[in-house]
């Protein structure tokens, strides 16, 4: 039997600005098929610094962007120390990195994650495999949802996975292919409406079920011109920025009328995708699961079967993935789909980072 095995850290930082979230993984590859088994995991929120400083990250200039690269990958290496040392995790292959999206912008072939600096792995002394979106978008490709590799080789008995974090999106397979696209933003959203209410998040959609639903901003939010175009297709927050939040202000409403308008838009959109899959049972994962309001909702709008999984698959399935797409990058196999990121092909991205002294 040919069998490998791989001992990764799998890490994620989201559009929501959450936290950085790490996952202990093994990858087992038997006779080309793929398990994994989660280890320790964690979340470390960022402090307000961090927190205050990605959200308008994208409004730096070129040489502010570097310093704050620089920055950010020195901050993120003391973190993954912290992690390893917190959990005494040893024999690590690589750590594999997704970083933090500063700027996406496929349609002018830019993308932008900081973080993925090669000091990480001086800073670390750990291989390090990282960078996985520019190699798609400089081949015509969305560079996103690059999930979608691990559903097919994970989770391929659902008949679609659904992502809730900063963004919705969806993989599922079509005329016997893989495709996924992002569905409409979520926290992204959601958590800028409860901050402004002085806290984090809607913990379980509570504020939003307390205020009103307006069908004049609903109308608005679900005639937005992207929920018309045809996959391939994915959000950025320049796309948030230029298009929700303009709406959201100008209709002045409440903060808690606002996150139930926009959670209802979110639960309406969803249904609109998942009313169109062939039946079968939907995984779903990422934080917005733990939004009751907007999940009461969903299960109102649509008759498929919704599955929840346990907690660290909900939590860490993304830095999961991106576990396995370092794993794949390693041995040198595709890892990025062109009937998902509508590249020119199918291709094997990332950067592999090796200390020095290795």
């Amino acid at each position: 039997m040919n069998s490998t095995s791989y001992h990764v850290i799998g890490i994620m930082s989201g559009t929501s600005r959450d936290g950085i979230d790490f996952a202990e993984i093994t990858i087992d590859i038997k006779n080309r098929k793929f398990t994994y088994q989660f280890g320790k995991t964690a979340t470390f929120p960022y402090p307000d610094y961090w927190k205050n400083t990605l959200a308008v990250a994208d409004q730096f200039d070129n040489s502010e962007i570097k310093d704050l690269d620089k920055k950010y990958t020195l901050y993120l290496a003391e973190q993954i120390k912290k992690f390893i040392a917190d959990n005494h995790l040893k024999n690590i292959d690589a750590v594999c990195s997704h970083g933090h999206t500063i700027f996406h912008q496929p349609e002018n072939f830019y993308t932008l994650q900081i973080g993925n600096q090669p000091e990480l792995a001086e800073f670390l002394n750990l291989k390090v495999v990282c960078d996985f979106r520019i190699q798609d978008v400089l081949k015509g490709g969305q560079g996103a949802p690059l999930v979608p590799v691990g559903d097919e080789l994970f989770f391929s008995e659902y008949a679609a996975c659904i992502n809730l974090g900063g963004f919705s999106n969806i993989s599922l397979k079509e005329n016997n292919r893989r495709i996924a696209f992002d569905i409409c933003p979520v926290n992204i959203v959601l958590n800028k409406y409860a901050e402004k209410l002085g806290f984090d998040f809607d913990d379980k959609g509570e504020m939003a079920k307390s205020g009103k639903v307006n069908s004049s901003l609903l109308k608005k939010l679900n005639q937005l011109e992207f929920y018309q175009l045809s996959a391939p297709k994915s959000l950025g927050k320049e796309w948030v920025r230029e298009n929700i939040f303009p709406l959201l202000e100008k209709s002045n409403l409440s903060e808690k009328d606002i996150l139930a308008t926009f959670t209802t838009h979110i639960a309406q959109q969803l249904a609109v995708v998942i009313n169109n899959i062939p039946e079968g049972k939907i995984l779903l994962t990422g934080g917005g699961v733990y939004n009751d309001f907007l999940m009461q909702q969903l299960k109102e709008l649509t008759s498929s079967i919704l599955v929840i999984p346990e907690e660290k698959l909900i939590d860490y399935k993304e830095a999961l993935i991106f576990g396995l797409l370092g794993v794949l990058k390693l041995r040198g196999e595709i890892n990025v789909l062109k009937s998902v990121t509508g590249a020119k092909e199918n291709h094997c991205s990332g950067k592999i980072y090796s200390p020095k002294n290795n």
